[in-house]
């Protein structure tokens, strides 16, 4: 069985930093594992993403303050945020696709990041 749960989030004032880690398992390798995030009323959006050789892809918007990666003896993911700007508030969400086939693949609970003066 799969379980995802994210940790690491809470409340930043503009220009802070937090670490978001999303601890995995149930599964002994993955094809991606990923953080997207969901403000209200909007879509849920991709974030950043690290495959499993180590190749990683950010959102235009994050590009250069956020930084993904991964402990794989670990099988958790982490999510360096720097920078933090109001817009960045939002639920995160960790997720993992076990397989290049398997799609959504599965989420964690999510957890809020605000960020506000």
């Amino acid at each position: 069985q799969v379980q995802l749960v994210e940790s690491g989030g809470g409340l930043v004032q503009p220009g802070g930093s937090l670490r978001l880690s999303c601890a995995a398992s149930g599964f002994r390798s993955s094809y991606v594992m990923g953080w997207y995030r969901q403000a209200p009323g909007k879509q849920r959006e991709l974030v950043a993403r690290i495959f499993s050789g180590g190749s990683t892809n950010y959102a235009d918007s994050v590009q250069g303050r956020f930084t993904i990666s991964r402990d794989n003896a670990k099988n958790t993911v982490y999510l360096q945020m720097n920078s933090l700007r109001p817009e960045d508030t939002a639920v995160y969400y960790c997720n993992v696709r076990r397989s290049l086939g398997e799609y959504p693949g599965y989420w964690g609970q999510g957890t809020q990041v605000t960020v506000s003066s």
